[in-house]
């Protein structure tokens, strides 16, 4: 039976790291000091606030969304590992993102992410291709690529909201990430099949960290033994709910498969996350 224990990793950042800006008090001119520009009628087309030639850029206002998610995420507190392990099973799970900031980065990854089409939305399964049961993307560092089942693909530039949760998981795991495969479930008919992550391009030795977001779903992992039938090892059977990250620690990816099934009882949709440690080698031209 898997054994839990809560622990600890490192603190997430907090306090106000913003740069403070100088203040000017254009007031402070008129105190006994003399201009030395000569006053002239006021002319519109001379103002410097143009009706004609002012249009509003979204880049230059004062408000931006994935700074304001950043300072969200590194408020939060340390966050609370439940270790989850079993033979050669090595997990750490937490719900970390409060309701509010998960529907937040839902919201936002919905906006952002693209998803493939065409044969980048089929794998190949026992030398048949099939189309992929959900919508995948693949975001990371220039010139990677990742090959799974038949397919590979290169890295699209890092988003907003995507880079700001790779800064977040390093700083509360340690682990730097260069990589991240996001799954898109629309409801629960969508699922994916028993699997192992365990590529030649992954680092070995870095845990590959799943975010889950929206509909709680149910996973399980299953021991190669009892996949072949060599001998019964239990399954080990989760439930990712909305907001939680699953560490996926060595020597996992190599002894255990994983998979999450269909379920009807599922209406709405989850994205899932999977930041992951790719070797460099593995390049080729980016999106």
């Amino acid at each position: 039976m898997p054994a839990a224990e809560k622990s600890k990793l490192c603190p997430m950042l907090t306090g106000n790291q913003q740069k403070k800006k100088r203040s000017c008090n254009t007031d402070s001119s008129l105190a006994g000091e003399e201009c030395d520009k000569t006053c002239e009628p006021f002319n519109p087309a001379d103002s410097a606030f143009n009706h004609a030639e002012s249009t509003f850029n979204p880049a230059e206002s004062a408000f931006n969304p994935a700074e304001s998610l950043l300072r969200d995420l590194r408020s939060l507190p340390a966050w609370e590992w439940q270790r989850i392990t079993a033979e050669h099973l090595n997990l750490d799970y937490a719900v970390v993102f409060p309701k509010i900031i998960a529907a937040k980065i839902f919201d936002a990854l919905e906006k952002e992410l693209e998803y493939f089409t065409g044969d980048l939305a089929r794998v190949k399964v026992f030398g048949k291709w099939h189309d992929i049961p959900r919508k995948q993307a693949t975001y990371g560092d220039e010139g990677l690529t990742y090959t799974y089942s038949g397919i590979t693909t290169p890295a699209r530039p890092w988003t907003a909201t995507l880079g700001a949760l790779r800064e977040v998981l390093h700083t509360a795991t340690g682990y730097r990430y260069n990589f991240v495969l996001v799954n898109r479930y629309a409801d629960g008919k969508d699922k994916m099949g028993e699997h192992k992550d365990d590529e030649k391009e992954l680092d070995p030795l870095v845990p590959i960290a799943s975010v889950s977001l929206g509909q709680p779903r149910d996973f399980y992992f299953v021991h190669q033994d009892a996949r072949s039938k060599k001998r019964d090892v239990p399954k080990v059977r989760l439930t990712l709910g909305d907001g939680s990250v699953l560490l996926m620690r060595p020597p996992t990816n190599q002894v255990w498969y994983h998979a999450l099934p269909p379920r009807a009882s599922a209406k709405h949709t989850r994205i899932n996350l999977t930041f992951r440690a790719i070797k460099k080698r593995s390049c080729r031209p980016s999106f």
